[in-house]
């Protein structure tokens, strides 16, 4: 795969290696926004099914790229939307909790919270090993720790700091032979890497559009299998019953929810604005395919690892996603600060935890990982 920053918005002489906070706007994605906003300008055209053809469009989109039945996806306007839906359908019994790892994204662990003291359910938090190689059983022990007591496992695919890659597909069997729900938050994976909600026995799996997806701010998709479809969603839209379309027929409230995870969807769903910038997001992701993509951000990093190995700071890269992975900095060294010392020399990453995260698409150069190997040395 040849590289396709011809594709974004990046100026020359900045290196972007912080798609993990957001992705640059692609050139694809502008002109779709300019498009709406014309459409806007002629409110006189517009026509019931301008409500709801790019949204069913969108959930076909996500679908493909997670392996599951459009009719299971919905929109929503951010991840802890997603997970509030979910969790309002998990039940609870007594002696039963939770599991989640440690130093997981706020939105996940919060929610699970709540959910948690709502029910009177103790949260279980994972976290690597106190050894020399801390990571090394990290995916052991989140299985060893799944029980018949479980009611709920919710993790990311990838953790969001140091890009970990949880086994999801030994997770979620575990799950299943103990009847636990698995929730997990792909954001930072779906787009950038193989997912398979199928395979992999996921639950429900949420996912915010501005990263991996190349969409804008608060709008994205969660899928909900079919365990969920006769559940209760937070808010009830007139959008998601299978009337909707029939503007004279709104007042027959009796009408039911549309198939499938539709009751789920956030209201005011066709997002007239920001939804034809996601799809055309989602649409080259999937041009791009998300293999090809992870065998991108592979090569592109060898050099970086190999300067990181020499400097022995490199940990084993079979336990970490090839385009979000973290570099660990000097005790004394503050992450925030030695962020902006790369920032003032026009290479953007972020700081989380104890070190600085980098993380790679394909709109990444050559030249963009030997700037930041030269800033390193």
């Amino acid at each position: 795969m040849q590289n396709q920053k011809h594709l974004v918005h990046l100026k020359e002489g900045i290196h972007y290696l912080n798609c993990a906070a957001k992705s640059p706007l692609l050139i694809k994605g502008e002109a779709a926004m300019i498009e709406a906003m014309d459409r806007e300008k002629n409110l006189h055209l517009r026509t019931a099914n301008d409500f709801f053809d790019r949204p069913e469009t969108g959930r076909k989109l996500f679908a493909s790229l997670v392996d599951c039945e459009p009719k299971q996806v919905a929109f929503m306007p951010a991840v802890s939307y997603g997970l509030s839906s979910v969790l309002k359908n998990v039940s609870y019994s007594q002696g039963q909790h939770a599991i989640t790892i440690e130093s997981e994204f706020p939105s996940d662990y919060l929610a699970l919270e709540s959910w948690s003291r709502k029910h009177g359910a103790s949260i279980n938090v994972i976290g690597p090993n106190n050894s020399k190689q801390p990571f090394s059983d990290w995916n052991e022990r989140i299985i060893d720790a799944i029980s018949d007591h479980t009611a709920v496992v919710a993790i990311s695919a990838i953790h969001w700091m140091n890009g970990y890659k949880y086994d999801l597909k030994a997770i979620g069997e575990r799950c299943k032979e103990r009847g636990a729900i698995f929730i997990v938050d792909g954001t930072q994976a779906v787009g950038a890497m193989k997912i398979d909600v199928k395979a992999f026995n996921i639950d429900a799996l949420i996912c915010a559009g501005y990263k991996w997806l190349f969409g804008p701010y608060s709008i994205g998709c969660f899928y909900m299998s079919e365990r969920f479809n006769e559940g209760t969603p937070i808010e009830e839209s007139w959008m998601n019953r299978t009337n909707a379309n029939k503007f004279s027929e709104l007042t027959n409230y009796g009408m039911t929810y549309t198939d499938g995870a539709g009751r789920y969807n956030v209201g005011e769903t066709s997002n007239f604005l920001l939804m034809p910038v996601f799809l055309e997001g989602m649409k080259q992701v999937i041009e791009w395919g998300p293999e090809n993509i992870t065998e991108y951000c592979t090569n592109l990093a060898i050099p970086l690892h190999n300067h990181l190995k020499a400097k022995g700071l490199d940990v084993d890269q079979s336990l970490f996603a090839s385009h979000l992975f973290s570099i660990s900095l000097p005790v004394n060294v503050n992450p925030n600060d030695y962020a902006q010392t790369l920032a003032d020399r026009n290479i953007y990453v972020s700081a989380r935890g104890s070190g600085v995260r980098v993380s790679l698409n394909v709109f990444n150069t050559e030249e963009d990982v030997d700037v930041l190997i030269e800033t390193l040395s």
